[in-house]
């Protein structure tokens, strides 16, 4: 049976983990830019926008970097207070205007100190940690939030495994920005840890494919679940496990699979 599993994982893999995949998926709107620190913050906000439907979300990050001139990095290190105007009613389901001032906040203060978003989350010291994924999303959590002015209704957006919490989100983003291959969909810009450590991003659709497949035997879908999938990808295939979230993810939204 598992023989049989891996071999449909694959095949998906290979169907999905291609570039015409980027097109109706968020990542393409890190894939609208060149620059590293572009592809970060663009990267970051599509994936916290992440819940729901696809098409609703690539057309809410296209409209928040139309507000920001298309250029995410310089405005959010050399913007004037008179710029942010252009950012007010802007709202994607839960998250708001008073959220996205903050985010904009935290991205002006880390990168006048650092020159990637990276070192938000990995420190080099922890870099080869079992458990640095889940240190790593903590750490950036504590970060992210340590400016005096962080509004408390702006942590639901920001998840962390202390809660609980799977983490979806922000493990795609870290997808995105760690994993490489010769596919180019995602960009593998972050060198601080290996593809092997990642953690699969679990939403609905993937804990309920997986669940199916019977890869899954917890019945809740929190933290522990993500690490319960990822240590079986990691059976089929070591060094890249989160290659399977193409093949889940696709078995689930895109062909419904029960």
């Amino acid at each position: 049976m598992k023989d049989q599993i891996h071999q449909l994982l694959d095949q998906k893999v290979k169907q999905y983990n291609r570039l015409q995949f980027i097109e109706k998926d968020p990542i393409c709107i890190p894939h609208l830019f060149t620059m590293q620190q572009d592809i970060e913050i663009a990267g970051f906000f599509a994936a916290i926008f992440s819940w729901g439907n696809r098409t609703t979300i690539i057309n809410k990050s296209k409209e928040l970097l139309e507000r920001m001139d298309n250029a995410p990095f310089t405005f959010c290190t050399q913007h004037h207070d008179k710029d942010l105007k252009k950012l007010l009613g802007f709202a994607h389901r839960t998250f708001n205007d008073t959220d996205l001032l903050y985010c904009i906040e935290f991205f002006k203060q880390h990168y006048s100190k650092n020159e990637s978003l990276e070192t938000a989350f990995f420190e080099s010291a922890t870099a080869h940690h079992p458990a640095i994924i889940e240190q790593a999303l903590t750490h950036f959590q504590n970060y992210f939030f340590s400016l005096e002015e962080a509004p408390s209704r702006t942590k639901k957006h920001i998840s962390s495994p202390v809660s609980g919490s799977t983490c979806k989100r922000l493990n795609m983003f870290l997808r995105w920005m760690v994993r490489k291959d010769k596919q180019g969909v995602d960009f593998g810009i972050w060198k601080k840890i290996s593809p092997a450590n990642l953690i699969i991003p679990i939403d609905v659709h993937v804990a309920r494919v997986s669940r199916g497949l019977g890869i899954l035997k917890r019945t809740q879908t929190d933290w522990g679940t993500a690490i319960e999938l990822t240590d079986y990808c990691r059976t089929l295939d070591a060094k890249d496990p989160v290659k399977y979230d193409f093949a889940l993810f696709s078995l689930g939204v895109i062909e419904k699979y029960n």
